[in-house]
């Protein structure tokens, strides 16, 4: 018993949190980038543009089909061979944001293609060109639609996060398991804890999409 409340000391509390932080920050950096990046080809591939749209297409199926773990390691440490040096936390930054970006396309296309396509042919027939109808009128519809699953993808990349232990970023479950490399008799502690944190960080990112949903709705 005496272990577990050591555990939680102050000490290795404002260490986890330290972790946190950086979990924090490589999380809305990330999910800042990807959004734009996905946005963009998840637009192009709505457009269908020749060749273009089948070239983008091809390089975000190929992406979503592998394992973050290996484009982290790609980035890390294969990139370095060609010249491209990055540290860890750019590293991870680069990463999932490259494998958020093609999760992020798939979900902007597809909500892109929710909108009735009457909203399309109304905004040309009242004089709007494809690319402003576009702007104005489905991807304003479209993101009403995609905020549940884009929320749920931001969730899903924070416990992501999780995976860059394997190149030693500083983030809060690297640091927990700090912890209990040093004293075994934590380790439970430190799992417990863990799961706190995650879930105070997950569960208030769905409660704002939440609400964000339902403003929007009303």
């Amino acid at each position: 018993m005496q272990d577990f409340l050591q555990a939680y000391s102050w000490v290795n509390m404002r260490f986890l949190l330290n972790g946190l932080w950086i979990t924090i920050v490589v999380s809305v950096v990330s999910i800042a980038f990807s959004f734009v990046i996905g946005s963009i080809l998840g637009t192009i591939r709505y457009m269908k543009i020749k060749y273009v749209s089948e070239i983008v297409g091809f390089i975000i199926d190929l992406i979503r089909n592998l394992p973050l773990l290996l484009i982290i390691f790609f980035t890390y440490f294969a990139l370095p061979k060609v010249g491209i040096h990055f540290n860890v936390m750019i590293s991870t930054i680069v990463a999932m944001t490259i494998f958020e970006s093609a999760m992020l396309a798939e979900i902007v296309r597809s909500g892109i293609k929710a909108v009735p396509t009457g909203q399309l042919e109304g905004a040309r027939a009242n004089g709007l060109s494809f690319y402003q109808a576009l702007w104005y009128i489905l991807l304003p519809q479209a993101y009403k639609k995609m905020i549940p699953p884009i929320v749920s993808q931001f969730v899903s990349l924070i416990k992501d996060t999780s995976l860059a232990t394997i190149i030693m970023l500083p983030e809060v479950t690297f640091r927990a398991q700090t912890i209990y490399a040093q004293k075994p008799s934590q380790i439970i502690p430190m799992f417990l804890m863990l799961a706190i944190l995650y879930f105070i960080l997950n569960f208030t990112i769905s409660r704002v999409g939440t609400y964000i949903d339902r403003r929007m709705a009303s």
